[in-house]
């Protein structure tokens, strides 16, 4: 399948749980955009100005630790803004989706998943979700003049 993170615990600098394995899944997203979807399940916690920033990452491992390339990022999201609960408008579940380069398979790498890279301070506690297929999310936080 396409999911790498499910419920997976985040406080510092992690890889995900699962990679894909590019020589089984040769067509990952053909045709398509395909992003990394990244959602939290449980609220971040921090004692800090904690960032997470995601990381579209291929390895020679599964593990992804070995030989890691960076094909895409996210900016670094302030972990408030991931958080599970809160009116709607407000700062709260904010899910990334980060697209894929083309090309993928010309790096030569083996395995695809995602890096979370906690900035500032490590996360006191969040889990998080991530997947790669189309942009679950669309354009579903939207900003409008007030008024409208």
């Amino acid at each position: 399948g396409s999911i790498v993170s499910s419920a997976q615990a985040v406080t510092a600098t992690a890889v995900s749980t699962d990679s894909i394995d590019l020589t089984v899944n040769r067509d990952i997203g053909q045709g398509t955009n395909t992003h990394a979807n990244v959602v939290a399940i449980t609220t971040p916690t921090s004692g800090g100005s904690s960032t997470i920033q995601i990381d579209v990452i291929v390895a020679d491992n599964a593990a992804l630790t070995s030989n890691v390339v960076v094909l895409a990022s996210s900016r670094a999201v302030p972990y408030a803004e991931m958080a599970t609960t809160g009116a709607v408008g407000t700062a709260r579940t904010l899910p990334i989706s980060v697209l894929l380069p083309p090309n993928l398979h010309s790096l030569g790498k083996r395995y695809l998943g995602v890096r979370y890279t906690v900035g500032t301070a490590n996360l006191t506690g969040g889990t998080f979700n991530a997947w790669f297929g189309p942009n679950h999310f669309g354009d579903a936080i939207k900003f409008y003049p007030a008024g409208w």
